[in-house]
């Protein structure tokens, strides 16, 4: 029995939204899979909206030639489409690498309220890692984030520099 002061593990404890977080970084990791297939590197994203899964994305940089074709971006761009509004309130975006300083750029000028993180990214994460972004409180709006300091099932890190040709 645990103590009454005792926080959850957050890879069992439902989301605000009734998802587990483990539940939305599997669905991440299988589109990190996808992207990983594709010659892209493994990253994947999810964006939940009160329960309802409404995006879900790998990475495109090298497919697309893009360099802001991040699985994050992407994810954020088709919630923001199926919901009909840039304001992605009440909606979790679940990465498999920490957000870079553009992707969480994104998700807080999306008013995102929390960010599941499968692995962190020493190298350039902006959400704790490298820098802080998610938490500045000089911005406009402040995520949660909630790390969950696991690997994805790829069996290899999942960083940008795993996928450069």
């Amino acid at each position: 029995m645990r103590a009454p002061d005792a926080r959850p593990d957050p890879a069992s404890a439902p989301g605000p939204e009734g998802l587990l977080d483990d539940d939305l970084l599997g669905l991440a990791a299988g589109a990190a899979r996808d992207a990983a297939a594709a010659g892209d590197a493994a990253i994947g994203a999810v964006v939940a909206h009160r329960g309802v899964v409404v995006s879900t994305r790998g990475e495109e940089v090298v497919r697309s030639g893009d360099p802001t074709a991040h699985a994050a971006v992407l994810a954020l761009r088709d919630a923001a489409a199926a919901l009909s509004s840039w304001r992605l309130l009440d909606c979790v975006l679940a990465v498999t690498l920490e957000p870079c300083v553009m992707c969480t750029g994104a998700a807080i000028l999306a008013r995102v309220g929390r960010v599941v993180i499968g692995e962190r990214d020493a190298l350039g994460g902006a959400c704790g890692s490298r820098i802080d972004l998610a938490s500045d409180p000089r911005l406009n709006h402040a995520i949660e984030v909630v790390v969950l300091g696991r690997r994805t099932e790829l069996g290899r890190r999942s960083s940008r520099r795993a996928a450069r040709p």
